[in-house]
C-alpha cells in the first residue's frame, strides 16, 4: 500500500484539524503532555518513506497527497490520456508514465508543468495518486 491519501484541497485538511481539535477539547483529561512527546515540529520535519521500484522511479510515498481538485483532475486526465495511447492494462503504466514525469527536465502536464524534483513529497504523492485512478479509469 502506497500510504499516499488523496486531500482534495484545504477545505479536507482544514476539516481534519478541525476534527482532531474538536476531540481533544472532548478529552476528560486537561493534563499537559508527557514532555518526552516529540513536538509537533519534529513529527512533522521527519522525512516520508519513499518506495522506489526495481527500475529507480518513485512509486510511493507517505506523505499526504495534495492537490486541488482541478489539479488533480488535471494530473489523472493526463495520465489517463497517455496509458490510453499505449497497449495493455492501464495497471500496467503506472510505472511507465511515472518514470517518463519523473525525468521530465521542465515537468509535464501531469506534474503541473513542475519538474518532479521540485514539487514536495505532499504533490509528489497527489501525482501518484491520480496516477494509480487513472488506471482505475476514475478520471472522468
Amino acid at each position: 500500500m502506497s500510504g499516499a491519501r488523496c486531500s482534495r484541497g484545504p477545505l479536507a485538511a482544514l476539516t481534519g484539524i478541525a476534527v482532531g481539535v474538536a476531540l481533544a477539547g472532548c478529552s476528560s483529561s486537561h493534563r499537559p503532555a508527557p514532555s518526552s512527546s516529540p513536538s509537533p515540529a519534529a513529527a512533522v520535519s521527519a522525512p516520508p518513506e519513499v518506495g522506489i521500484s526495481p527500475g529507480g522511479v518513485t512509486t510511493s510515498l507517505s506523505a499526504p497527497a495534495s492537490s486541488t481538485e482541478e489539479e488533480f483532475y488535471q494530473a489523472c486526465h493526463w495520465a489517463r490520456l497517455w496509458m490510453a495511447d499505449k497497449r495493455g492494462d492501464p495497471h500496467a503504466q503506472i510505472e511507465p508514465y511515472l518514470a517518463m514525469v519523473q525525468a521530465s527536465p521542465t515537468g509535464e502536464n501531469g506534474t503541473w508543468h513542475t519538474p518532479w524534483s521540485q514539487l514536495t513529497p505532499e504533490r509528489q504523492s497527489g501525482v501518484i495518486v491520480a496516477v494509480t485512478q487513472a488506471a482505475d479509469g476514475m478520471c472522468d
